[in-house]
């Protein structure tokens, strides 16, 4: 049952921003243990029979490739996938508790398929009113975009915003709301959730 992020969860992110290492992840593994991965997943799973089967992301970085060479994350996140790269996200970190929903990164295909979506009059209209009513009921819209005109499309064309985009989320930060810490924030996922579901399926639609 699920009755809250602890505190310590957010301390744990807090005191790994300044100590990643291995010997402080080995040392407080623990913490991390109960106090942010059971939670995690028990709020999770009381939301699974509505929205489906999450995924926790591990909380290694790939360093592969990058010049910063910290090995851990500083946040959990966790996503339930929908259809086409669209559903939802939810994620842990010193800054408290943050959730969103859309598609994170889109190929050429569905990138292509996207912007002809928003081309045409019904659907592009379409989730320019999803994401109005989205951004009413306090969530942020964003995704990486264009400076520019993408490539085929007019600079007036009536959703050009909505047209530069290269991938597409909403998101709400709440912070270090109070109500993180109860079994309150389960149904404040889940109302959030529910208000973003058009914007999943009409992505899953049209990807």
């Amino acid at each position: 049952m699920f009755t809250g992020i602890p505190e310590a969860a957010l301390d744990f992110f807090d005191d790994l921003e300044l100590d990643n290492t291995k010997s402080f992840w080995t040392a407080h593994k623990h913490v991390y243990d109960d106090a942010v991965k059971a939670p995690l997943e028990a709020l999770l799973t009381e939301l699974a029979p509505e929205f489906g089967k999450a995924k926790m992301f591990r909380p290694y970085r790939d360093v592969r490739f990058s010049k910063d060479k910290t090995p851990y994350k500083t946040h959990q996140g966790a996503e339930v996938p929908y259809d086409s790269g669209s559903g939802w996200y939810l994620q842990v970190s010193a800054a408290g508790v943050f959730t969103g929903a859309g598609c994170w990164g889109i190929g050429a295909e569905s990138l292509a398929r996207f912007r002809a979506a928003v081309d045409e009059v019904i659907p592009g209209e379409q989730l320019r009113s999803i994401l109005a009513d989205l951004e009413e009921h306090g969530f942020e819209v964003g995704g990486e975009k264009l400076k520019t005109t993408p490539r085929g499309y007019d600079a007036d064309h009536p959703r050009i915003e909505l047209l530069r985009h290269k991938w597409l989320t909403v998101h709400k930060n709440y912070g270090f709301e109070p109500y993180i810490h109860t079994p309150e924030l389960l149904d404040q996922v889940r109302s959030d959730w529910r208000h973003a579901r058009p914007l999943v399926e009409w992505l899953a639609k049209y990807l």
